[in-house]
């Protein structure tokens, strides 16, 4: 299940929530989304605890909604209480920003 995109925006304002693009560095260099953090899916379980605030909420978006879905479940099982899937980065430009 993923989250909607006007939610996204929303926890990123009010929440200070951290967008997380779990592609690779290649995918991530040819298209970025504003704020977003790249921790590949591959290296999230390593990465994570030195890059991720665990008090604050996590969005986590790939190309297609997979990986994302994959990095969620792992930063669940290191002890992120909040995290949520947006699936693809394409999402984040179906809904307008938060005013």
């Amino acid at each position: 299940m993923f989250i909607a995109c006007e939610e996204v925006k929303r926890l990123i304002k009010e929440q200070n929530a951290q967008l997380v693009d779990v592609r690779t560095p290649e995918e991530f260099a040819m298209s970025q989304l504003p704020g977003a953090l790249n921790l590949p899916l591959h290296e999230i379980h390593i990465t994570a605890e030195t890059k991720l605030d665990r008090n604050l909420p996590v969005i986590v978006f790939c190309r297609s909604g997979q990986r994302s879905h994959m990095a969620m479940q792992i930063l669940q099982s290191l002890g992120f209480s909040t995290v949520y899937n947006m699936g693809p980065y394409q999402a984040w430009y179906q809904c307008p920003d938060v005013a």
